[in-house]
């Protein structure tokens, strides 16, 4: 195999596959990058067994074949060259030779036969969303994804339906859960969840230019065109939680605070708060005034919000990164907290009732 190819768009093409590539495998050509060459078409791909890549680009070719690269290794020497082209050689041995200017490698490559075959998406329903949209529906909701498998694999996906003309994501992770709504034209009706690692991968590929992503959904694939990569990845299987049971319809006390007055006193008092202790932040609500105390063993903070308060006065304690980000996630002036005392999820949605995009519950904690 023998080609040669634009550096940058090459070495680009190959950082961004390289994230899609797990290091901690028992299969080495895992961790490599497969890349096939044929007359005038350079393939790309690389796949870890739950997430596969692929980037079509154009290349002189002179042989073709197939090869596999380790890809952390190629990533950083294409990044290191400063030639405008680069070209490889691989000979009968597996041998690998890169040349670009005046810098020359030898690296050894892997058996293309020995990858893995990436699994494709021939029948699906397919669906397209607005770039834009999809990123903006990714960050209000992907924080709330849960980072550990644990007895429910299903809470570490990110639930995407579209009913009604209404794009809905949905991420819980048993201590707190947000839901980002959409009015979209599209009258399909589908349900499914993706893994948050593959969304967040998805999310990468796209930069200001994008205008929409290409989906094809199967039955246990999901395939997204983005730029001109080809990113697939298995669906989370079994049921999401119902989780509109974990909605109150009915709330006793109803709280109006500006956002950025909170979101400003939620980052200070967090200062004294890290991995370390999960001391929550004391939230005193009185009729005029939001008391915001935390005590951990770095000392003490003291912050005073006003709000506005329907109800009775009481106190409730919250874990300080699950109120800041969704604080920061609301899209909105001034923000409604609905409650039910100390001892039930508070509910954070805008306080314009015409803005019922965003909906976020967080479990209270309990204070000392």
């Amino acid at each position: 195999m023998k080609f040669l190819v634009e550096r940058a768009s090459f070495s680009d093409a190959v950082s961004k596959l390289q994230k899609v590539v797990t290091n901690k495998t028992s299969m080495p050509v895992l961790e490599g990058i497969l890349i096939s060459a044929e007359e005038g078409l350079l393939t790309l791909a690389t796949y870890n067994l739950e997430m596969g890549m692929k980037k079509e680009m154009y290349a002189k070719c002179e042989e073709s074949g197939d090869i596999v690269i380790n890809v952390r290794l190629l990533s950083d020497i294409l990044r290191k060259l400063s030639g405008a082209q680069v070209e490889i050689y691989c000979d009968e041995n597996l041998m690998c030779h890169i040349k670009s200017g005046e810098a020359t490698f030898e690296i050894m490559g892997m058996a293309a036969s020995d990858f893995p075959e990436m699994p494709s998406v021939s029948d699906g329903t397919k669906l397209s969303i607005n770039a834009e949209v999809f990123c903006d529906m990714v960050k209000g909701t992907i924080f709330a994804v849960s980072q550990i498998e644990g007895t429910k694999p299903i809470l570490t996906g990110l639930n995407i339906s579209i009913k009604n003309n209404i794009l809905q994501f949905v991420a819980i992770d048993g201590y707190r859960l947000a839901r980002k709504i959409q009015k979209i034209k599209n009258e399909q009706e589908i349900e499914f969840t993706a893994s948050g690692k593959a969304i967040n991968e998805m999310v990468k590929l796209i930069d200001e230019e994008t205008e929409k992503i290409d989906f094809i959904i199967g039955k246990r694939l999901i395939l997204a065109t983005i730029n001109g990569y080809s990113f697939i990845s298995r669906l989370l299987e079994g049921e999401f939680v119902k989780y509109e049971k974990l909605i109150p319809e009915e709330f006793k006390q109803k709280m109006t605070v500006k956002s950025q007055d909170i979101i400003e006193s939620v980052d200070r008092v967090s200062l004294l708060i890290n991995d370390t202790f999960t001391t929550p932040i004391r939230c005193t609500i009185n009729e005029n005034s939001l008391i915001l105390n935390c005590a951990t063993t770095l000392g003490r903070a003291n912050e005073k919000v006003n709000i506005s308060l329907e109800g009775d006065e009481f106190e409730i304690g919250l874990n300080s990164r699950y109120l800041n980000e969704a604080l920061k996630a609301c899209d909105s002036g001034n923000i409604l907290f609905k409650l039910n005392g100390a001892n039930s999820g508070v509910v954070i949605v805008s306080a314009d009732e015409k803005n019922d995009e965003f909906l976020y519950l967080i479990m209270p904690m309990r204070l000392k």
